[in-house]
């Protein structure tokens, strides 16, 4: 589809649209919803929620995922999976194998590698879908960040995340932050973080000051631009992980991918753990959460 030819979604009915389209694609089989038992796990003042994959879903998501490792599950999409043009550069897509429910995916119309650094028009994208609901956006920046595919794309949650209703169970150290600064850290995490409050505006004010803050954030933990490949596109220069709301954006320079065989995407530091088994679950419990990502996370 050509930028001339696509129709924007019209404002107020994303949230009807990712929830029409749930149904559709549970009854078409086309959404493959992994069952989970959830657990609460406290560290400190955090109440991080720890998901466990039940045998029966972990069996068939092993026997849903075996294609080609190189294909591109966004270009072409399924069909059955398409929510909404949001703009001339980005679509929202269903997540195939979805934890939490209503989880989209928010994908660039044409190929860019996810190493790429976010643009305006990402920032402008998933400004245009956090205003339609109350939704916690994040970026796995790279493979060693948790991303599985090369495709640039963003991902949006619906909120709460907590069991208990909390909205995101990180915003607990946010009363540490410095209300003053730009760009801030939360003290209370044992690893590298760069942290910023966000005023809520109109999706393409919002998405300007974002995509500034974001480009200050990367700056603050040398997680810039790194330009030897002679492409006339920025790469990020390390791994990172990004959560964004209208209200905050935490960024977390990144290591390696797993702990312990524990997999750790960009939700791990907003308090959502996934784990495959009892095995992994006791080792978070021993652990602690936040040991978990300390291990995934850049040392301060």
């Amino acid at each position: 589809m050509s930028p001339s030819t696509f129709t924007p979604f019209v404002p107020g009915t994303l949230w009807h649209s990712i929830v029409r389209r749930s149904e559709h694609a549970i009854e078409s089989g086309a959404l493959h919803s992994i069952e989970t038992v959830a657990t609460l796990v406290e560290a400190g003042s955090v109440p991080f929620v720890v998901r466990q994959v039940s045998n029966v879903a972990r069996k068939s998501r092993e026997r849903s995922e075996r294609t080609d490792p190189s294909a591109d599950p966004f270009l072409p999409y399924e069909p059955d999976l398409f929510v909404a043009d949001i703009s001339a550069t980005h679509i929202a897509l269903l997540n195939k194998f979805n934890i939490v429910d209503h989880h989209i995916v928010v994908a660039t119309r044409a190929f860019e590698e996810q190493e790429r650094l976010l643009g305006v028009v990402d920032f402008e994208a998933w400004c245009a879908c956090l205003a339609e609901f109350d939704g916690l956006g994040f970026y796995n920046g790279g493979r060693d960040a948790g991303a599985s595919q090369r495709h640039k794309h963003m991902q949006i949650v619906p909120l709460p995340l907590g069991l208990d209703g909390t909205r995101v169970p990180v915003e607990s150290l946010f009363a540490d932050a410095s209300s003053g600064e730009q760009v801030s850290s939360l003290p209370q995490l044992p690893f590298a973080n760069a942290f910023t409050w966000l005023t809520p505006s109109a999706p393409e004010h919002a998405a300007h000051t974002a995509f500034e803050r974001y480009k200050a954030l990367l700056a603050a933990l040398d997680v810039d631009v790194e330009t030897s490949d002679g492409s006339c596109c920025p790469r990020q220069r390390a791994p990172y992980s990004l959560l964004f709301t209208p209200r905050w954006m935490l960024l977390v320079p990144r290591t390696t991918e797993c702990v312990e065989g524990i997999s750790i995407n960009a939700l791990g530091f907003a308090g959502s753990l996934v784990v495959r088994d009892a095995a992994q679950l006791d080792t978070v419990r021993q652990l602690g959460p936040l040991e978990i990502l300390r291990r995934v996370a850049r040392e301060p």
